[in-house]
């Protein structure tokens, strides 16, 4: 009986140990894990402090962020349960650092990439807006038809029939780091390339405004500073003889009372068409000054009043005054030829008036030439010209720089169920140029043109000109011509 109890207790002895070792086993595995929760705990309640931290400071930088660290910060409402939740939180506090980053670089005035769009062309603008780039051309087709005076072709030669491109032009432009302003723009028409506006130039300075440095215009003329884009007719009026155009120079400008009032001053070089000049104190001074004392709906009426002054020295001491009828294929029906000259002032008041689709302008500039022998020269040219939008459109009037703007037409040309017309508008000038005086027989010529405008869209227009020119004492020429036009 004694070994059959010894026996039992030996067996229920061995049979226990297993268990035993079991529940040893198994409260090892408990305190493993529960000290593997308490580590991920602390871990989570790092990240949550850290995101809070990385959602604070991204929100100054952008909203879009904020949210994305929102929904990052959601993911933490629960404890992590796993190696995927760990490794989500990491992919997300790794993209909420970088974007961190980034905002750091935006305040810095760094970008990594730039955004594309079409604003009547092609522009680029960085993500922090510190550098904006465009892109962009003209392209103007024209066509002439003559009937000239047999005396007209017996002085001036055969005006034949024909055709051209006016203008072919491609440019860059922008501003870099919001302070430096750049363009460099060429015309191929003709077979030659040339500038057409290669400069550089800081802006938006305390007190002076704005400085250009390069190849431009000089500030002169409303019709000679109104892009070719947008002026009324197919070529600027008679008057524009006596305007500089563009030089190489140095320019101050600015605008003041909301951009009522204009004004600019620079010293130009007379230059050829690459920008090169040269001669011992042969400067040019330039300025005008414009303002706008009547200015409603946006510029849909206005009054615009201005003044030019242009002090020049011509490199080699000589003024050659000659220009064409208001067309382009015309030979030149007045010409001054070359004289000898010690300076040369020019004076020039402008005037415009716009309300709604009615606009008329006028422009009356004076050339005083002192000549190093004889009595001072005096010369003059003037135009009148109106125009009226039949669809209801209005030219559009830039403040910051005195001049008129792209033509917008309420509903570009269309077929089918987005039918549009476009915009239809009619205008007339009258241009008188006098080149004589004095003993300078360069010709007096009036014309007389009446104009058809169709603008398809903001960048399309097709133009009709009809110009009756009248060389005073000699005779007259009817011109027929149209342009396809298309810019960006």
């Amino acid at each position: 009986m004694m070994k059959v109890l010894i026996s039992l207790a030996m067996l229920l002895l061995t049979l226990g140990q297993p268990v035993l070792a079991q529940q040893e086993i198994s409260t090892g595995r408990e305190q493993q894990l529960e000290r593997t929760v308490q580590e991920l705990r602390q871990r989570v309640a790092r990240l949550e402090k850290l995101l809070k931290q990385l959602m604070s400071s991204t929100h100054r930088d952008t909203a879009l962020d904020e949210k994305r660290l929102t929904r990052a910060s959601s993911q933490f409402g629960e404890p992590v349960r796993g190696v995927s939740d760990r490794r989500k939180v990491s992919s997300l506090t790794s993209h909420a650092a970088t974007t961190n980053r980034r905002g750091q670089k935006g305040a810095g005035r760094t970008s990594e990439s730039l955004r594309a769009y079409w604003k009547e062309g092609i522009r680029l603008d960085s993500a922090d807006g510190a550098f904006r780039l465009r892109l962009g051309g003209r392209i103007m087709n024209d066509w002439g038809f003559f009937i000239p005076d047999e005396a007209i072709e017996k002085t001036f030669g055969p005006q034949r029939d024909g055709t051209e491109f006016r203008r072919a032009r491609f440019y860059v432009s922008g501003t870099l780091y919001d302070r430096v302003e750049f363009k460099a723009q060429y015309d191929f028409a003709g077979g030659q390339a040339a500038f057409k506006d290669v400069y550089l130039g800081l802006i938006k300075l305390p007190v002076i405004g704005h400085v250009r440095i390069g190849h431009f215009k000089e500030p002169f003329s409303l019709e000679e500073l109104t892009s070719s884009k947008y002026i009324t007719f197919m070529e600027r009026a008679l008057s524009t003889v006596f305007a500089p155009s563009r030089n190489t120079g140095l320019m101050f400008h600015n605008h003041a009372l909301d951009e009522r009032l204009t004004w600019a001053i620079g010293v130009f070089r007379d230059a050829d068409r690459f920008g090169a000049g040269a001669g011992d104190g042969k400067y040019d001074l330039t300025g005008r000054v414009t303002g706008l004392p009547w200015y409603r709906e946006n510029g849909r009426k206005l009054l615009h009043l201005g003044l030019g002054y242009s002090h020049r020295k011509p490199a080699d001491g000589l003024l050659r005054l000659r220009e064409r009828p208001e067309a382009h294929l015309a030979s030149r029906f007045v010409d001054t030829s070359a004289f000898a000259v010690t300076s040369v002032d020019v004076v020039g008041l402008e005037g415009a008036l716009v309300y709604g689709p009615f606009s008329l302008q006028s422009e009356y500039i004076r050339d005083f030439v002192d000549r190093p022998a004889g009595p001072e020269l005096d010369f003059y040219s003037y135009y009148v010209q109106a125009s009226y939008f039949l669809t209801g459109e209005h030219r559009h009037y830039k403040r910051s720089s005195g001049a008129f703007d792209r033509i917008k037409p309420r509903r570009s040309f269309e077929l089918g169920d987005r039918a549009g017309a476009g915009a239809w508008e009619i205008a007339a000038r009258y241009s008188d140029l006098d080149l004589t005086d004095r003993g300078i027989n360069g010709g007096r010529l009036q014309d007389v043109t009446l104009g058809v405008n169709w603008y398809l869209n903001p960048n399309t227009r097709l133009m009709w000109n009809y110009v009756f020119a009248d060389r005073a004492d000699l005779g007259d020429a009817s011109i027929l011509q149209m342009r396809f036009q298309v810019d960006f």
